[in-house]
Formats: structure tokens, C-alpha cells, sequence
């Protein structure tokens, strides 16, 4: 099995990059860094931020692990190969301010032992309020990004981050959407070619999500909206232990449960049969929770 250590290199740099970015826009806290190794092979840095200026709690986690491929994992990857190598960059922020959205992004490399890698990853933003002007902004970087590499990226990985984000038992999308994309390279065989693609997304984020802590930290804000903000962060744990993906792979693959579930925020609220009143600004962020609803311009 090739491992191809410039990428995980390249991984931890923006790791760096993006933890330095956010304490100087927060202002109020600093990463604690833990660093782990995963018993059957290889390791991370889980860095946690927790009771800043604006972030509430977040982590921005690097990690390069290998070993065998388990009989799950194998299932959920779809292939025999034996053992498996994958590095990744994924974060989950958490702020404060319920004006100020949650963001997360994952960009990831993975080579197995049968001979293909491939790519993959995303960022999406989960408003707790849908800013309809910030969701066209956030997209109009996004499709920047893309646009650098294949103007079909955009569209495409758009669209599938719709899909993906998706909360069927609720019948809504888990925010504003944004670009998710996977097995890039694994059946043309060309992983390579995409490799600065997702280190271009990786090295998008600082300075996106800076713009809009920037943009919302000072707003004001009810009793009442700190509740809808725990309803919404409810969704985000539902989405996150139900149906995703990473989530699997991590812990199928006996990765380090602390920072696998580092995406969970520090409180969340479930209320039975909550139903926002009509016109109020919380049913017209659930009217907006929909797919094929935000879209660069």
C-alpha cells in the first residue's frame, strides 16, 4: 500500500493555520491540544476550544491512522482490501451567539491496500437563524473555490452536499447546505489530480468562517433564541449519530471515541413537537431547511 505522507504533512499544516486563524478572531480562548495514538496503528491531534468570545465549544482535529480493515469497515468501504491508511482534517465549531452559525468541514485522504485512493470532503454551514444574504455569500466562496479547478465542481458537489446533509426522519436539511464530495479519484484512478482541490478547501475555511463570526458576534439576542439555538443543535447531534458517515468509519475503525464525538455540542435541547409560531423568524428558518433552496448567484 502507497501511503502518501505530503498529504497528511499538508493536513496537519492547515490544522495549524486554521487553529491559529480562530483564536485571534475569537479573542477569548486558546486551543488545548491533546495528542493520541490509536492502538492499531498510527495517531492525531485533537485540539478543543471550548468558552471563547465566540466560539462555545469546537475542535479542529488532525489525524493519520492505518492498520487492518475490519469486516465492518470493509462493508462500509466497499472492498476486500486488508488494511487501510487514511489523514483527515475535520472540524465542528459551536459558538455562543446564536446568530453565528455552526460550521463544520472534513477533508480526508484514503489508500487501501488493493492499490486505489481517493479523496473527500466538504464544508456545510447550519444557521440556527438562515441569513438568506450570508448563505448566498457562503456559497459564492464555495463555488469560487471550485470554479478554480472545474467549473462542474461547484454544481455537483452542491448538490450532493444537499443530499447528504439531509435529516430524512425530520424531512429537512441539516443547514444551508454547501459542497460535500467523495471517492474522488478511487474508480478513474487518477487521485492525484485532486489533491489540490482539497487542500484549496481546506485552506478556504479560516478565513469564510472568520468572516462570519465577524459579521454576527455582536448581535444581540433573546432568552428565546438561546433556546432555538439548543432545538437546532438537537438536529446537528441527530444528523451527526444517525446518519453520518464519518462518524461510522471512526468508530468502526476503533478510532479514538473522545475525538470522533468532539462534533457534539457542549448542550442541546429536544422539545416534544416543537412547532414555531407562523411568520416568526423560527418557522421561516424551517421553511428554508430544504434542498435545492441556496444557491451561489
Amino acid at each position: 500500500m502507497s501511503v502518501n505522507t505530503e498529504i497528511s504533512e499538508s493536513f496537519r499544516l492547515i490544522q495549524d493555520e486554521i487553529c491559529s486563524a480562530l483564536e485571534q478572531c475569537d479573542g477569548g480562548a486558546v486551543f488545548v491540544e491533546d495528542l493520541w495514538e490509536r492502538p492499531g496503528g498510527g495517531g492525531g491531534r485533537t485540539r478543543i476550544f471550548r468558552n471563547g468570545s465566540v466560539i462555545e465549544k469546537g475542535g479542529v482535529n488532525f489525524s493519520a491512522v492505518y492498520g487492518e480493515c475490519s469486516e465492518a469497515l470493509k462493508q462500509q468501504m466497499h472492498t476486500q482490501a486488508a488494511t487501510f491508511f487514511a489523514t483527515g482534517v475535520s472540524i465542528v465549531l459551536h459558538p455562543n451567539n446564536p446568530h453565528v452559525p455552526i460550521i463544520h468541514m472534513n477533508i480526508r485522504h484514503f489508500a487501501l491496500s488493493d492499490g486505489t485512493s481517493w479523496y473527500g470532503g466538504g464544508i456545510d454551514l447550519t444557521p440556527h437563524y438562515v441569513d438568506v444574504n450570508q448563505a448566498i455569500w457562503f456559497h459564492n466562496q464555495l463555488k469560487q473555490v471550485c470554479d478554480q479547478h472545474n467549473t462542474s465542481y461547484y454544481p455537483r458537489f452542491r448538490d450532493w452536499a444537499d443530499d447528504y446533509f439531509y435529516i430524512p426522519h425530520r424531512e429537512e436539511t441539516r443547514g444551508v447546505g454547501g459542497i460535500f464530495f467523495d471517492d474522488l479519484g478511487r474508480h478513474e484512478g487518477n487521485a492525484a489530480d485532486y489533491e489540490k482541490f482539497v487542500l484549496d478547501v481546506g485552506r478556504a475555511f479560516a478565513p469564510i468562517y472568520t468572516h462570519l463570526m465577524n459579521e454576527n458576534r455582536h448581535k444581540s439576542f433573546s432568552d428565546d433564541q438561546k433556546q432555538w439555538q439548543l432545538l437546532r443543535r438537537g438536529r446537528y447531534v441527530e444528523f451527526n449519530l444517525v446518519h453520518d458517515r464519518g462518524t461510522r468509519f471512526g468508530l468502526l475503525s476503533n478510532g479514538r471515541t473522545e475525538s470522533i464525538l468532539m462534533s457534539l455540542p457542549a448542550t442541546a435541547a429536544w422539545e416534544y413537537d416543537n412547532a414555531p409560531n407562523a411568520g416568526s423568524a423560527e418557522d421561516e428558518t424551517l421553511r428554508l431547511l430544504r434542498k435545492g433552496v441556496h444557491r451561489a448567484q
